[in-house]
């Protein structure tokens, strides 16, 4: 069954929300926010293509995430993340200046998403409840 719950495709879920945030920001210079500032002599249509697909991939995501999740589960999920930070930041293993904290961040906004596109396939495997989208017509 394809829809079954395993770590591969948590992990692939991960990297794929992992590639969509680092693809939209990150502090390297090479993201579609920096093609955006940077713009100089780009093409404006395949920016707008690729700010489309960025986009389109964020909805899925987004969507998915509330679907799953809800608002609630959203927050305490950053909640959750938040206090792990703080408590990096605490024990000075992070600083808040600096490019690794951004990373950090844009790591943990990817785990959320990669969290709330897997939790359906998770709360069916433990509750045994399946969501209105799981059920066969």
């Amino acid at each position: 069954m394809a829809s079954r719950f395993s770590f591969a495709g948590f992990f692939i879920r991960f990297i794929c929300a992992l590639v969509l945030v680092f693809a939209t920001y990150n502090p390297s210079g090479y993201s579609y926010y920096d093609w955006v500032i940077n713009r100089g002599d780009s093409s404006l249509p395949l920016l707008i293509l690729a700010g489309v697909v960025l986009l389109i991939g964020w909805i899925i995501f987004l969507r998915a995430t509330l679907r799953s999740l809800g608002p609630i589960g959203m927050v305490l999920a950053g909640a959750l993340f938040a206090c792990f930070i703080w408590l990096a930041v605490d024990f000075n293993l992070v600083s808040v200046t600096g490019e690794v904290f951004i990373y950090l961040i844009l790591v943990v906004c990817a785990a959320i998403l990669g969290i709330g596109m897997s939790w359906s396939h998770v709360r069916r495997r433990l509750s045994g409840q399946a969501d209105m989208d799981d059920v066969d017509a």
